[in-house]
């Protein structure tokens, strides 16, 4: 049995999984497809994308869940870096796996309050509150300072256009064979250029459809 799979954390996770699928996506938001792909693709764009997407799930797919739960473990990850905490679906996910590494530490980064409290109120509830360490803020701030000398495993899923500055923020921070998981990469060719040329320091993969796997040299 594992964290992930027993109470209070599973029957958690249902619950938010399902109220994420019957939530109104962000088609709802009053932006066109072609404007949303603008701002997502923006670097001073992004906040108004976001701003407008404040009171909508954005979360990963219970599959991709499982998969930060697995990496986690499989890697023996003690210390982690989120970008983009959103309700903290993912964030329980990747606490879950430290809880069953025996401990550790998470900071995570979110600029919208009312989703931080959401989160923190997840976290909470599923036990795992006392592992996490939510900085509230532009992640570009709150990532800046005060980090772990070692971090093991980053998870990129905030505004797809600052991957590869924060993935430059924390850079001299991860161990060799860190994991950095970036999830819809796929719309920041910025970030998957700087992973994927060979001098880069890592090796890096498209993983499913639209994650992007990447190991610290």
């Amino acid at each position: 049995m594992t964290t992930l799979t027993t109470a209070p954390l599973a029957p958690l996770l249902d619950r938010l999984f399902e109220e994420a699928a019957a939530a109104p996506g962000p088609s709802t938001s009053g932006l066109s497809s072609e404007e949303r792909m603008r701002l997502i693709g923006s670097k001073t764009g992004y906040l108004e994308l976001y701003g407008r997407l404040k009171d909508l799930w954005l979360p990963v797919s219970r599959e991709a869940g499982a998969l930060l739960y697995m990496l986690a473990r499989s890697s023996r990850a003690r210390v982690i870096v989120e970008f983009g905490t959103s309700f903290g679906i993912s964030t329980l996910h990747l606490a879950a796996a430290l809880r069953d590494n025996g401990g550790g530490r998470l900071i995570t980064s979110e600029f919208e309050p009312s989703k931080l409290a959401r989160a923190r109120a997840n976290l909470t509830a599923g036990g795992l509150i006392d592992l996490v360490e939510i900085r509230e803020g532009d992640a570009l701030q709150t990532l800046s300072t005060d980090l772990p000398e070692t971090i093991d495993l980053l998870f990129l899923d905030g505004a797809k256009a600052l991957y590869r500055d924060i993935l430059e923020l924390v850079e001299d921070r991860l161990s060799p064979g860190a994991l950095i998981i970036a999830d819809n990469a796929d719309v920041s060719p910025e970030y998957l250029a700087r992973v994927r040329q060979p001098a880069s320091g890592y090796l890096s993969t498209p993983f499913a459809e639209d994650i992007e796997l990447s190991m610290r040299m």
